[in-house]
């Protein structure tokens, strides 16, 4: 069992990230056209999995903005946003920040996301909200990166999500 530090205190997550070289397990969530969504949406395409509290929180935004930016012109990469927030709350920020080349998701409407990937807080003021993580699959949903972010108020690895893909960016 992983944990994460908000506001100084160690706050426990429900069980671990899939291990690298495993297969991901599916996802049910929902997208901003308030449609249920799996991996199979994305089929064929690497996906990066950006995984957070919620949009509306300082470093998350950032990560979201950040990945779309490092995301251009790799049409063949699927960069999935997911959090807790609601369908409409993603919509509103990926157009108030004018984003088109992510998929933003929702598990409110699925239960099981949280448990799967490991990121369910458990105990604290964010229980029930995801914690911060990234998780790289290829073309065939086999995990090839996977980082635990423990300090909620910390930004994930965006290099090394990229590099798992094989693809060199600088941040």
């Amino acid at each position: 069992m992983s944990s994460i530090s908000y506001n100084g205190k160690t706050y426990p997550i429900a069980g671990d990230l899939p291990n690298v070289g495993s297969r991901a397990p599916d996802i049910m969530l929902v997208n901003t056209d308030l449609q249920n969504v799996s991996l199979s949406n994305w089929s064929g395409k690497r996906k990066i999995m950006n995984i957070f509290v919620s949009v509306d929180t300082e470093v998350c935004a950032t990560s979201v903005v950040k990945f779309s930016a490092m995301a251009e012109g790799h049409d063949d990469i699927a960069m999935l946003m997911v959090s807790y927030d609601l369908p409409f709350a993603h919509s509103r920020f990926l157009d108030e920040k004018s984003i088109r080349n992510v998929s933003a998701l929702s598990a409110v409407r699925h239960a099981g996301f949280g448990e799967n990937y490991g990121v369910l807080i458990t105990e604290g003021p964010l229980t029930g909200m995801f914690s911060r993580a990234v998780v790289v699959l290829d073309e065939n949903n086999t995990v090839v990166h996977a980082e635990h972010i423990e300090d909620i108020e910390t930004e994930p690895d965006y290099e090394a999500a990229f590099n798992a893909l094989g693809i060199d960016i600088e941040t």
